[in-house]
């Protein structure tokens, strides 16, 4: 089976889907990109390349990663790189408690009895509305959201990959935009302040593009479900792979097994709601009293609804006679995570190009000069925005980090905005555009290799080529909508949010 367009032989998309598939597997890929990485660093550092960092006004330097210094960076970091990189345990932990409820057919069922008979849009539509929302847990949304939304996809007897598009689109090329402060906020708020100082610009509020982020949440939502039901599906066709999940009514047993999942699920999420009550809970941050922001809660949020799942799926699979001793949990867990078998390989490799990039300052100085240039050419006005969007668009396709990326542009963008009468919400607010809508096409991004590896269980030709070109899309009208978005809210003079304006 594949996902090839029924008109693949046209137009630009089956182009890149064709090309881009061409490419090697992404371990290779890699592999490849650490000897670029190597030899750019090589040239450069000989070179003299370098670039003043506007923070702390010190000389930024391409390192070789081919010196002896830099060979010995590469060795003694090696198994470092690969235990230390974050997604590894994340979706692993997540694997455990997802991939058990799948084995034992809990996901097929809670599918069938949630969402068989729903009307496609209010579907489509409430994925893409919680995966733009699921930022408010981090990254976490990335690696749970595009594969259950596969599932749900498959169990109304739609295409996988179109799911797992959807929700990749939604929770990576929206990541910014929320109905609810996130953490994310308060990250890039801490910068903007920061670099306020430099020209004694006001400070902004956590909530200072609140306004502007609640009406994006669901303008992109409403974009991401039009594009996957207009163009997505219909280009993808029929799913005819051999993975499927039963669409007809659920038995008896299956609706008492969801009962005593239910039941489970509730205990647990009472018990952990009265846990948060109290100003002083140990879930809450210490200073605050947050739940949302810099919490035990929220920082320990995948181990909570790894226990959500084994607590809804154990007693799922007692009912139904798949789990009948102790010892039967672990097993499944053994089986479950058997399947990521692919993603650890991967992960070996993407661990150690991220720490040798980022050890030859490669981005750093990549973004620093391109944000000198763009300054330098002098662009004012709508000029300037769309230039600025694009320079973050195209700085977030090397440097994955939002807050690497704003810890160097902030410093800069911040001080000329506010010189030139704009508030530094609205320079914020600017960053935030282009950071998210490229991350869903750059094959640098730490899960874009995650999300080929999801597709591969329907579809084992996927590649690179296929994501981008499903992909593509996406990232242009998210970014052309939040552009148009912006420009209104700009030539109207709305507040972004409490405190954050558009104009000083």
């Amino acid at each position: 089976m594949s996902t090839k367009s029924k008109n693949q032989d046209k137009g630009f998309l089956a182009w890149v889907e064709r090309t881009g598939n061409k490419i090697p597997h992404p371990f290779i890929l890699f592999l490849w990109l650490i000897i670029i990485v190597a030899a750019l660093s090589f040239i450069l550092n000989k070179l003299g390349v370098s670039a003043v960092n506007p923070t702390t006004e010190e000389v930024v330097e391409v390192k070789n990663l081919l010196s002896g210094e830099g060979i010995n960076h590469a060795l003694t970091t090696m198994v470092k790189n690969f235990t230390g990189f974050a997604p590894l345990g994340l979706i692993l932990t997540m694997t455990l408690g997802i991939g058990m409820a799948e084995e034992i057919g809990f996901m097929s069922s809670l599918m069938r009895k949630t969402m068989l008979g729903a009307p496609t849009r209010i579907v489509t539509f409430a994925i893409a509305l919680i995966g733009i929302c699921g930022n408010i847990a981090s990254d976490a949304a990335i690696v749970i959201i595009p594969p259950l939304a596969a599932m749900i996809f498959l169990s109304l007897g739609r295409h996988p990959i179109a799911g797992i598009a959807i929700g990749y689109a939604a929770t990576t090329g929206g990541f910014s935009a929320n109905i609810l402060p996130a953490g994310t906020d308060a990250l890039l708020q801490g910068i903007t302040n920061e670099a306020a100082t430099i020209v004694d610009a006001p400070e902004i509020p956590l909530m200072a593009n609140w306004y502007i982020m609640v009406v994006s949440t669901f303008i992109l939502a409403f974009i991401v479900s039009i594009m996957s039901e207009k163009y997505l599906e219909p280009r993808l066709g029929e799913y005819t792979g051999s993975k499927q999940i039963e669409q007809q009514a659920l038995t008896p047993e299956e609706n008492a097994a969801l009962r005593a999942s239910g039941i489970g699920a509730l205990i647990y999420i009472a018990i952990l709601a009265i846990a948060l009550v109290p100003k002083n809970s140990f879930l809450r941050n210490a200073e605050t009293g947050s739940i949302m922001t810099k919490s035990p809660f929220m920082a320990g949020i995948i181990p909570l609804l790894l226990i959500l799942f084994l607590v809804t799926a154990i007693p799922y699979g007692v009912k139904m006679g798949k789990i009948k001793s102790s010892g039967d949990v672990p097993k499944l867990m053994t089986k479950a995570v058997g399947t990521m078998n692919s993603f650890i390989v991967l992960a070996f490799i993407i661990g150690q190009f991220i720490s040798y990039f980022n050890w030859t300052n490669l981005g750093q100085v990549l973004a620093i000069n391109g944000s000198n240039l763009l300054r330098n050419i002098g662009f004012t006005g709508v000029g300037l925005f769309i230039g600025y969007i694009i320079l973050c668009s195209f700085v977030n396709l090397f440097i994955g980090s939002g807050s690497a990326k704003w810890a160097l542009l902030a410093p800069i963008f911040v001080p000329m905005f506010y010189l030139l009468g704009y508030h530094p919400a609205w320079t914020q607010f600017l960053y935030r555009m282009g950071d998210s809508s490229t991350n869903i096409i750059s094959p640098l991004f730490t899960y874009f290799p995650i999300i080929i590896s999801y597709m591969n269980e329907y579809d084992e030709e996927a590649g690179v080529g296929t994501l981008l070109s499903l992909m593509i899309p996406y990232s242009a009208v998210i970014l052309g909508a939040w552009i148009v978005l912006g420009l209104i809210w700009y030539f109207i003079g709305l507040p972004l949010g409490p405190g954050g304006f558009v104009f000083v």
